[in-house]
This record gives C-alpha cells, sequence and structure tokens, in this order.
C-alpha cells in the first residue's frame, strides 16, 4: 500500500482489541495513515505517541462520529460492547461512514452470524444487515470466541481448582484476540478489494473445557476440574461473582449453545488470513499463569 493510500479509521481503538489493531495497522502501513477513534483522546497519548492520529468520537454522539470521520477512507467498526445499544451505536457509525465517503466498512461481527443459534448474535446480524442496506462496500470479521475470554479466569481457576459451565463435551475453535487484531489489520490495509468479503475467523485447534481445565492442571501443577452446570445454575454462579444479569444470561447462553457446535468452525479462514497458525489455547493458558495479579 502506498504512503498516499487514503487513511483508514478505527473506532473503539481504547479497547484491547482495537489497541491491538493499532498495532498492527502500523507494522503494515505508516502510522501517518491510521486514525484512532476515542471517546477520550487523553486516554489516548500513547497511541497518539505512535505517530497515529487521535480523534474524539462516541457512538452515542452522531455529531462527534461525523467530525471524527472527515478525510477518511476505510472505516474498521469495532463492535461495541453496550449490549442492547448496539444496534443504534452501530447505525450511527455506519451512516457518519457513508456521509463521509468510505470505500470501505469492515465490522466485527461474530461467527457465523446469519446462522448462529447465540443469543448474542442478533445485534451482529442486524448490523450486518445495516451495512447491506447502506450501500456502503463492507467486509464482515466473524470473529470467534477468544483464548483470553477462558484463560482470563486461570488463576481464579487454580485458586478455586474448577471451571464452570454449561458447554458440555462441545468443542470451541477459540483463537487469541491478537489473532483476529492481526486479521483485521489485514483486511484494513490490502490491496485486494475487500467490499463483499465474509470471514469465518476462528482457531485452527480446538478444545473442550475439560481439556482446558486439564490443560490449566498440567501447567498449573494444581487440580483444576471443569464442572458443567444447568443454563440457569451457570447464570446464576455468574452472578454471583459480579456479573451483570443480562451480560451473564448471554454468556451461559453461549455455553449452551457452544454444546451445539455454536463456537466450532474449522474453515481455517483465520491462519489463513494472517499466514501463520493461530495462537493455541496452552500458550494463552501459559501467558495468563504468567501474569501476576494486581
Amino acid at each position: 500500500m502506498s504512503p498516499s493510500h487514503p487513511r483508514v479509521l478505527i473506532t473503539g481503538a481504547n479497547g484491547q482489541l482495537g489497541r491491538l489493531v493499532i498495532k498492527g495497522m502500523i507494522k503494515r502501513i505508516p502510522a501517518s495513515q491510521v486514525i484512532a477513534s476515542v471517546r477520550s483522546v487523553g486516554t489516548a497519548r500513547d497511541l497518539a505517541a505512535l505517530g497515529v492520529e487521535v480523534r474524539a468520537a462516541d457512538y452515542d454522539d452522531p455529531a462527534s462520529l461525523a467530525a471524527a470521520f472527515v478525510g477518511v477512507d476505510r472505516v474498521l467498526l469495532i463492535s461495541s460492547n453496550a449490549m442492547g445499544k448496539r444496534i443504534s451505536q452501530h447505525g450511527h457509525v455506519i451512516d457518519s461512514a457513508k456521509q463521509a465517503g468510505a470505500s470501505l466498512i469492515a465490522y466485527t461481527s461474530v461467527l457465523r452470524a446469519d446462522t448462529s443459534s447465540l443469543g448474542l448474535a442478533d445485534e451482529h446480524l442486524a448490523t450486518e444487515k445495516l451495512l447491506q442496506a447502506s450501500g456502503v462496500p463492507f467486509a464482515l470479521l466473524r470473529n470467534g470466541w477468544y483464548n483470553e475470554n477462558y484463560t482470563g479466569n486461570a488463576r481464579a481457576a487454580v485458586e478455586h481448582g474448577v471451571i464452570l459451565g454449561s458447554a458440555r463435551d462441545g468443542r470451541i475453535a477459540a483463537a487469541a484476540r491478537a489473532d483476529y487484531a492481526e486479521a483485521a489489520a489485514a483486511v484494513m490495509t490490502s490491496d485486494d478489494a475487500q467490499g463483499g468479503k465474509i470471514y469465518e475467523l476462528a482457531g485452527d485447534t480446538s478444545f473442550t473445557l475439560a481439556e482446558l481445565a486439564d490443560e490449566i492442571a498440567r501447567q498449573s501443577h494444581k487440580p483444576v476440574s471443569y464442572k458443567d452446570l444447568p443454563e440457569n445454575d451457570f447464570k446464576a454462579a455468574l452472578i454471583g461473582v459480579g456479573l451483570p444479569e443480562e451480560l451473564a444470561g448471554l454468556l451461559a447462553d453461549s455455553s449452551v449453545q457452544a454444546s451445539q457446535g455454536a463456537l466450532f468452525d474449522d474453515g481455517h479462514a483465520l491462519s489463513a488470513l494472517i499466514g501463520r497458525p493461530t495462537t493455541l489455547v496452552s500458550q494463552s493458558v501459559a501467558e495468563a499463569l504468567a501474569t501476576k495479579s494486581n
């Protein structure tokens, strides 16, 4: 991609995925071509220090989005984490990108959003329909689960000796968050036309939660087992550790759906896009266990 190529903007750039996308993009194109859209510029000084332009924009504020998108050609819409508000928020982004004359919007959706049984797929599919109606060329990055969704609790699993869930022996084809970020960076900086592309992204390998428990036990040298619970019991356990009821419900539903294959995929599209194998969950477990608690 030449230095004169139109500029690329990443929404939600201050989040965990967004920051990784930024780092991946500036390895591929000059930082001066990258714009980080964040709610508060003051919280992204480190991104600005990389040479990335930081602009203030809020998914709930169309005027701020319109101002941030001036001069932008490609937009990566990283899905909002405000469940129940996503459709409205994403619509604001799509409208602003269209008004700015963007030539491409890429969206971080969910694996097989159009056929998924996951409760959380509804807002993603609705966003995909907004993209279709917008008339702007778009690409769908249908992300599977992150390894970190599970390994983030590895130290707690060691402490309590158990992993809870409702996935039975369902296989989960997860990959590291950084793998998905690298894929997004590849799509956003590609010289190939991306309009109309749909990427079903997941890990090359898969695991059951029992296998995950065994891996954590192996690496920690402590007993860890998987306990499968009825959906309502798992939801109650999640609420018990402080999760909001709506989020707990969606996570419990996702675990149940995993037992039916909703989080499994063997298409290897992610590794093909990033040009290397996806990160094994064992590596993510090692990284999680090596991280000191605050």
